[in-house]
């Protein structure tokens, strides 16, 4: 028993949207991994030179449109967590990413299945 044509069609548009928003979400999560990469090192060169400065050295941060002291083992405790939250971040839209990759080439494959079934 085959399935009819229009059905068939159906179907494969179906797997083929889901494919192709798939592909979209997979370059916006690139995107956002590539910018939070970026951002996390930022945070570990500004840590890196904090950590070398001396531990009387005053430090500002910036607020809006203005600098307020802050002592260093604030900044640093500051930089750190901002760190970790960012490599939190990435690990988990890693995994969303993972979770698409395999979503796509999924819908590749049936799309590949349903033509090659077709054609017999």
């Amino acid at each position: 028993m085959s399935i009819p044509n229009e059905a068939l069609q159906k179907l494969v548009q179906e797997i083929e949207t889901q494919a192709i928003t798939a592909q979209r979400e997979i370059n916006v999560v690139k995107a956002a991994v590539a910018s939070k990469q970026r951002d996390v090192r930022m945070l570990e060169l500004t840590s890196t030179e904090v950590k070398q400065l001396d531990k009387d050295t005053k430090v500002y941060e910036g607020i809006g449109k203005m600098f307020v002291f802050a002592p260093i083992n604030r900044v640093q405790t500051r930089l750190a967590s901002e760190t970790a939250e960012l490599k939190s971040n990435i690990s988990s839209l890693d995994k969303k990413l993972h979770y698409l990759e395999t979503t796509h080439k999924n819908s590749r494959e049936h799309i590949d299945q349903i033509f090659k079934s077709s054609g017999r």
